[in-house]
């Protein structure tokens, strides 16, 4: 027997499943930085390196791959509260 799915349930379903996706690799881009001292990072040994001065590429397009994920993120939350309030 085939499930008829409804029209709408679909982009809910395909934004929410890209949600958890961003979600995880968003996580594990924000534990991969480098600790710049202090806060919470000092608590994990991150204080006791020293930095060598300047950022590497590496570090740098970490950054900007962190950046554009979190924007994915943010436009997949709105995405789906739009789409939750034209349904309901």
């Amino acid at each position: 027997m085939i499930a008829v799915v409804p029209m709408m349930s679909v982009p809910i379903l395909a934004f929410s499943i890209v949600l958890v996706v961003v979600s995880v690799i968003l996580a594990l881009f924000v534990l991969m930085h480098k600790g710049r001292g202090g806060g919470l990072s000092d608590l994990f040994g991150g204080g006791i390196s020293s930095s060598l001065g300047g950022s590497s590429i590496a570090e740098r397009n970490l950054d900007r791959l962190t950046i554009i994920l979190g924007v994915i993120w943010l436009a997949c939350i709105v995405a789906l509260g739009l789409l939750y309030k034209l349904q309901g």
